[in-house]
Order: C-alpha cells, then structure tokens, then sequence
C-alpha cells in the first residue's frame, strides 16, 4: 500500500541519544521533524498604552559531525557550572533576597579570581579555568532561575504542613528536593556569538578542550525586523541543535473590547464556529450595528478525523495481539507522537487562517464559544479516543489563536455557548436543523442546513453559528450585568445543568456545531471557500506559519 499523505510528510528523528561529560542529560522522546511554532507570552502593563509580546524563533543548525560533540561538550560544561553555582546559592540563600543583578555581582565575588579579589571563598577555577565572562554570567542566571524555583516550592510546602498539622491533620506529601542532574540549554549573551545573518553565525563553544570559534549554517524562520532580539540558546533536539532566539515585540495596546463595541459603531468582530465535522472553522465578520460583512468556511475536517481514526485503530489492533499494557511504558510510542504532532500543527495551521481572515478585514476582536466541558459519545475505542481529541485540537485552536491574533492588535474573548446552534441569527426564535433531501422539521445534531419557520431564514448552520456567537458578544458588552451565567452549587450538580455542554451536543459524534445565520447558501456573495488541504493563500504574514499540508 502506498503511504498516506501525513506518513509521506513526517518523518521521525532519531531517538537514541548521548551523555557526555560529568553531569547527566535527560533522555527526551521522540519527537517530529515538523517545524513546530513556539509559544508566546503577552503581557500588557498596568496603566500603559504600550504592551509587548514575545515569543521565540527557533531554527536548524547546519553543522560538521565534530561540531555536534562540540556542543555537546559546551552544555556539558555549562550544565556544571549551574550545578556549582547551585551548591554556592544553597550555602549562602540570602543571597536569593537580592535582585538578580545583585545577586550575580555577589555570587561572582564568592567564585571568580581577580586582581581585587584574589582568594575568593569558593573557587569557580577548581572545575575549570579561563571560562569565558558572558559564559559564566550565563550559568548563574541559570542557577539563580533553579534556585528562586526551588526554594518557592519548599517555602510553600512549609506553610501547607504548618496549616495541615495545626488543624491535626496528617501530613504526608514528601518535600521538594534539589536538582539531581542538570539538563539546561546554553544561554549565549553578547561575546560568545557574532556575525549573524540571515543564513549563518559564528558561535563561541568549548570543544572539550578549548574554546574555539566554529561557524553554522542556519535554516528556517528569519528574525523579524521590526522587534528586539534577545540572547540565542544553543537547544538540543534529539540528534539535532538548534538555535532558539527570544524576540519581543511592543505596540500600542487595543482598547478593551466593552469600549470598542459601546463607544464605536464601526467595530468589526470576527466571530469563530468550531466544528468536527466537514468545516473545522466558520468564520464571520460583522459590525456592532449588525451588517455581515464576509463568511470563510475552513474545511479538512473530515481528512484529519479520518487519519486520526486510522491510527487509533491500529493502535487499537496492536494492543489486542498482546491483551496487555506495560505499567509505567508508553505503548505504541510512534503512533501517538504522530496523532499529537498532527493535531498540534492542524490548530497552528486553522488558528493563523483565522486571525489572518480577521487582519484581512479589519477586524479588532475574535469571539469563540467557552467550551469546557464536551465529552465524546460512547463507542469503540477509536470512535471516542477520535472524538475526545477532536475536542482537545478545539481548545487548542483557541489557544493558538489568541496570542497569534494579540500580536496583531486584536482581542480575544468568548461567550457562553448555550443553545447557539439552535437559535436563529435573525429573529433569535428556534430553528431546524437538517440535512439535504430531508424535510425542514426538528433539529439534528451535525447536519449543514438550518432554517427559521419563524421569519424564514434558511441557509447552513455553522455560519448562523457563528454569527450567533457575534452577537452575544455585542449583547454582553452593552449591558454588563448579562454575563456569564453564574455556576451551580455542588449541591445542584445531580442534574445535567444547561451550561456549557448542552448546545453542543457534546454526546454526539459530530459534536459541537454552532449557529450561522444569513438568508442564502454557503458560497452566496462575500463568503469564501477554505479547504486546509491544498490552499493557494499564504500566511507569511502571520507568527509561526505552519506548511502541514501541501499549498
């Protein structure tokens, strides 16, 4: 049998790896030669106009087979220096009060020799000599970073057994305890590396015996131009290194999503349906005022259900020839890096096509449902495991796209999500759903058509979804008080409560479908076609694009 369009376009590194020097290096799993986007953290100060985001850019190495030892050796040798430099904290942790900066000059007074201080307490030159200024300080944030970790765990463990023993309880979750091997990737501050371009840079690296000057050819996402680039890490991946680089970017900071729907009547909001079936996501624009600007259909929905069912039924198989598990082992190791691996890179892949669809027509807000509580059907292994993890690609493609979409000055919030796919878009009466060559009457959960016997809307379903969710948002933000709907006591847990769950009919296989609106068919005029599998649109645009499929 020919391979499957997802087993020709991943393939596996190596999974055996090395230890080198004193200190050991964990063994990590296998992971995909996929180019993964990192993750990105926003913060927005308090009182400011101005907020920041940063995230990390993460390229290939091109190296000589010595060069891999080499940079072996180096994190081996950065690896203890943070380990000495931990045991130096923990003999003397008032030094842990001090700010960072401090904190370094101190701890170099105690380790480093110099012309003023030519006895230092404790020698850094015992483990080895000249090391490199901008190296060490390295190894000492590193150090600073584990240390301040551990002693808040411990400090915090404290007070809980002091509570618990006041009250005469017994205690006896075990204490934190300190690093027992050291896995850290090498941080490069300012001297340990130059000449960086677009396709190379020369880093500074112990050989093992002495410190050389070696240069790499670097293959992958460029830095951005418009943003402050921080100190490179030399990471490794399996057999490979790579080069991560922090950047951060600052701009000024949206206003809030109340004062943009109450103080403008021209805001646009791009209100997100996300689905399991044909249509991952169906996105709408539209204004405070209420006009529907332009509809997106993303498609692939049924291509990845179906590759994700194949390998669960293999894995199921395999696990019938055996009739066992191993305690504490992963079975079919391969099979489930490849599920995951997909389903992270499809949400990376829908979450840029959505904020790119929003950036494209201007839209300053992205609104989705609040679902936390879905829950697959019940079935063979393969149907439910399909489902529960179509549900977890759901909360991802959220995730994903809220910090894309931060970046580009766009905010994210979400509504409640009950009875949005059985509400009309219009008239806000009960609709039917159905599917073609069936009559109009009742409602069944995952077919495409929709229609309102009410004002006589008729047109697909998860796009009077999707406009449904819009025009909660709208609602929520002209009267506050409409919030969210306040949560049930324990008491009154026994019945299932119309929540979060109840319309998405997270107990059928299609799952959550939600409420589009508009009098006319899917390619009326201002919607568009999107299938993720063989699109001719790029997102160069977009942080962290993604090529999982074929453009």
């Amino acid at each position: 049998m020919h391979p499957s369009f997802f087993e020709r376009n991943f393939s596996l590194f190596s999974q055996s790896f090395h230890r080198f020097g004193r200190v050991p290096l964990f063994h990590r799993p296998r992971v995909l030669s996929v180019y993964k986007p990192s993750r990105t953290i926003s913060t927005l100060r308090r009182g400011s106009k101005v907020a920041k985001a940063t995230t990390t850019i993460r390229q290939v190495l091109n190296y000589q087979a010595d060069h891999g030892l080499w940079f072996a050796a180096n994190q081996a040798l950065f690896n203890r220096v943070a380990a000495f430099y931990f045991e130096v904290i923990a003999a003397h942790e008032k030094v842990l009060d001090l700010s960072n900066k401090d904190a370094l000059t101190a701890l170099e007074k105690l380790t480093h020799t110099t012309q003023k201080n030519p006895t230092p307490a404790i020698p850094l030159a015992e483990i080895v000599e000249h090391i490199p200024a901008m190296f060490r300080r390295a190894a000492i944030h590193a150090a600073l970073g584990s240390a301040r970790s551990f002693y808040s765990h411990l400090s915090k463990w404290r007070s809980r057994r002091e509570k618990a023993i006041a009250k005469g309880k017994k205690w006896t979750l075990r204490p934190p305890v300190p690093p027992r091997s050291w896995n850290k990737s090498a941080t490069l501050y300012a001297g340990q590396w130059k000449q960086r371009t677009g396709s190379s840079i020369v880093l500074k690296v112990w050989t093992g015996t002495c410190w050389s000057w070696i240069k790499v050819r670097i293959t992958g996402r460029e830095l951005p131009a418009d943003v402050e680039v921080g100190s490179p890490v030399l990471v490794r991946r399996g057999n490979q290194w790579w080069l991560h680089t922090s950047v951060e970017k600052q701009f000024s900071s949206p206003p809030k999503i109340e004062q943009q729907v109450t103080t403008n009547a021209e805001t646009k909001i791009c209100a997100v349906d996300l689905n399991l079936n044909e249509h991952v996501a169906v996105c709408t624009i539209q204004t405070v005022e209420g006009t529907i600007l332009a509809t997106k259909f993303m498609g692939g929905g049924r291509e990845i259900s179906g590759f994700r069912k194949k390998q669960l039924g293999r894995i199921a198989r395999n696990r019938g020839k055996t009739g066992m598990i191993a305690e504490g082992e992963q079975d079919n190791g391969d099979l489930w890096h490849k599920i995951n691996h997909v389903d992270d890179a499809l949400a990376h892949l829908v979450s840029a096509r959505i904020v790119q669809f929003a950036q494209q027509h201007e839209a300053s807000i992205l609104v989705f449902e609040h679902l936390g509580n879905l829950k697959p059907s019940r079935g063979k292994y393969s149907h439910r495991g399909n489902s529960k993890r179509a549900f977890w690609m759901k909360g991802r493609i959220f995730k994903y796209a809220k910090y894309k979409s931060y970046h580009e000055g766009i905010l994210t919030s979400r509504v409640n999500p009950r009875h949005t796919s059985r509400e009309c878009a219009r008239c806000h009466s009960l609709v039917a759903r159905y599917a073609s060559g069936q009559p109009p009457e009742g409602y069944t959960s995952g077919t495409p058509l929709v229609l309102c016997h009410q004002c006589g809307m008729r047109g697909d379903a998860d796009r009077n979804a999707s406009l449904v969710i819009g025009q909660r948002l709208i609602a929520r933000s002209q009267k506050p008080l409409q919030g969210k709907p306040p949560t049930p006591l324990f008491a009154e847990r026994g019945e299932k409560s119309p929540g979060v769950a109840v319309c998405q009919d997270a107990k059928h296989e299609e799952g959550p479908s939600l409420l589009q609106a508009r009098h006319a068919d899917r390619n009326e005029h201002g919607t568009a076609q999107d299938r993720l599998l063989g699109m001719a649109e790029r997102i160069s645009d977009i942080p962290h694009q993604l090529r999982l499929f074929t453009e």
